[in-house]
């Protein structure tokens, strides 16, 4: 059989220049055997992608489903999403779609732009809402809310987060990284490309953090929270975190916050039956313990339960082939051309397999607090509301609640999600996590939301509930990647790298990482464009660079 080095792996070939199906080219070869380590919203769409380049794909997931932190908590009619609610950079999904299939992306899920975008509402009662993408409605909202200047020092430091946008959106976002290449991009991420205006009398010998951006250029403490709580929704601690972290607020603004009809996890629905439809195969509470490698290259996987047989069955009925796609003869691992590992540690004994990468990534966990409300949904309730709390000023107060008929059982009845981003050892315990519960909907009814005297019954979901599900250690959810150093303990102590994630390439050949502990790191739309990558390598060959 005609074999070639693609990537520095060894392959059957059957056609280098054949075309596949919607539009991708092969540079690669055709069916080579891929084993996927779990199915976040990164590993699947890396395994639609690689399907439909005639690749055979089998996806291993520990778990009884699909999405990673992408869930639904469903009882007596209501439903939640338990991870995040709201999707940003949809056009990472609708290339997804549009390159693996005839339907688009709105052809499998309905989204909406929430306007407005956001309603903060601060300690002091005053309360504002922000429109989505128009740059004089803010500037209009923000003054008359917050007084003469306010918004025009906000669409300020806007454009000024316009130029990060711009210096790292190809490194850190549409191009893939290798380990080789870890260095350069370490080096080049060492300075924070925000054009933080020099104030007279101020000297620092490092770049401001977030929260110092925004104390120097915002000036009112109120403007300030409403950035700084952007920050904390992602995963970052504004003390810490570089001012060009104000790039996020700049995406959310040009792009939009949209909702999927039926929650998030019904883009993860979509993905999976793309996926199936592409003939990748979910085997489902099968655990890999080791990434099998031989000679500095992956050879396999092995499952915790050994070889496998028969017919595996998906969340819904459906049953996946029953033939072994990576090799039908029994052994103790499962062979593999190329493995990419979703998740914060690759298992086993290939190289960097146990790291944990947790330490030097940024991130938080999540409680969330899930209430099934009595009485109809009020008609001009905002989607998204942010209550900033005086006795929590770093722990913002995220409430969600949809205008969706499928997340209640009639019309008199409403879901909320209350969230907040924080520590894990914030909420250790039950009893730690229902008083911090009671706290955040007191808050809420403060705020003026009047939830607690509605509610029906509640969930509460901690860090150790997300680590359930994830794997993640401490339920700890990553950020995105950023440019520029990062400060410690609260902004006391100084690290001068920046956030880079590990490569989507490992030293090991064969071995590739995707998901948010991976390069470009944490959110749906980071995660997806992560799969995009890394069926780019393993298509294209370790040298690609990226779409044009």
């Amino acid at each position: 059989m005609n074999r070639r080095r693609v990537g520095d792996r060894s392959v059957s070939r059957r056609a280098s220049r054949r075309t596949a199906p919607y539009g991708l080219r092969l540079k690669s070869l055709v069916m080579a055997r891929i084993a996927v380590i779990g199915a976040g919203l990164g590993a699947m769409a890396a395994a639609a992608r690689l399907a439909v380049a005639g690749h055979r794909v089998a996806v291993y997931e520990r778990t009884g489903t699909y999405g990673g932190g992408v869930r639904a908590y469903e009882r007596d009619g209501f439903r939640f999403d338990t991870g995040p609610g709201l999707l940003h950079l949809p056009a990472v999904y609708r290339d997804l779609f549009v390159k693996t299939g005839r339907r688009p992306l709105e052809e499998c899920v309905e989204l909406l732009r929430l306007d407005p975008a956001v309603r903060h509402v601060f300690s002091d009662g005053t309360a504002v809402s922000l429109p989505s993408g128009s740059r004089a409605g803010t500037l209009a909202a923000l003054d008359a809310a917050l007084g003469a200047g306010a918004g025009e020092r906000w669409t300020d430091m806007l454009a000024r987060a316009r130029t990060v946008w711009e210096a790292t959106r190809r490194p850190l976002l549409e191009e893939p990284l290798t380990a080789s290449g870890l260095p350069a991009l370490r080096a080049g991420l060492a300075r924070d490309p925000y054009p933080a205006p020099h104030r007279k009398g101020l000297l620092r010998r490092r770049g401001p953090t977030l929260a110092e951006a925004a104390a120097d250029e915002l000036r009112d403490p109120r403007l300030e929270s409403v950035l700084t709580a952007l920050a904390n929704s992602y995963g970052l601690d504004a003390r810490e975190a570089p001012a060009g972290a104000a790039v996020l607020a700049y995406v959310e603004h040009t792009f939009g916050s949209w909702y999927v009809r039926g929650g998030m996890r019904a883009l993860a629905d979509a993905l999976y039956e793309r996926c199936t439809e592409r003939g990748v195969q979910f085997r489902f509470g099968r655990e890999v313990v080791d990434v099998v490698t031989e000679g500095g290259a992956v050879r396999g996987v092995r499952p915790a339960s050994g070889t496998q047989g028969g017919a595996e069955r998906a969340p819904g009925g459906r049953e996946s082939a029953s033939r072994d796609l990576l090799d039908p003869r029994p052994q103790d691992f499962e062979p593999a051309d190329a493995v990419v590992v979703g998740g914060a540690r690759v298992p086993g004994s290939a190289a960097g397999a146990g790291e944990d990468v947790t330490a030097a990534v940024p991130a938080l966990s999540r409680l969330t607090v899930l209430l099934a409300l009595r009485g109809a949904r009020p008609a001009d309730t905002p989607h998204r509301t942010v209550v900033h709390r005086a006795d929590a000023p770093t722990r913002p107060l995220t409430v969600l609640r949809p205008d969706d008929p499928a997340l209640r059982p009639d019309d008199a009845h409403e879901s909320a999600v209350l969230s907040v981003a924080l520590r894990p050892d914030e909420a250790d315990g039950e009893e730690a996590a229902a008083r911090l519960a009671d706290r955040l909907t007191e808050a809420a009814d403060a705020a003026g939301l009047a939830l607690g005297e509605r509610v029906l019954w509640r969930e509460v979901r901690t860090p150790r509930d997300v680590e359930a599900e994830t794997g993640a250690p401490d339920g700890l959810v990553p950020a995105p990647a950023l440019a520029g150093p990062w400060a410690r303990d609260g902004g006391r102590a100084v690290r001068e790298a920046g956030s880079v994630r590990p490569p989507n390439s490992a030293a090991t050949k064969g071995l590739y990482r995707v998901g948010g502990w991976a390069h470009p790191g944490g959110g749906a739309a980071h995660a997806g464009m992560s799969g995009a990558l890394v069926a780019g390598l393993i298509v294209e060959g370790d040298d690609w660079r990226g779409s044009a």
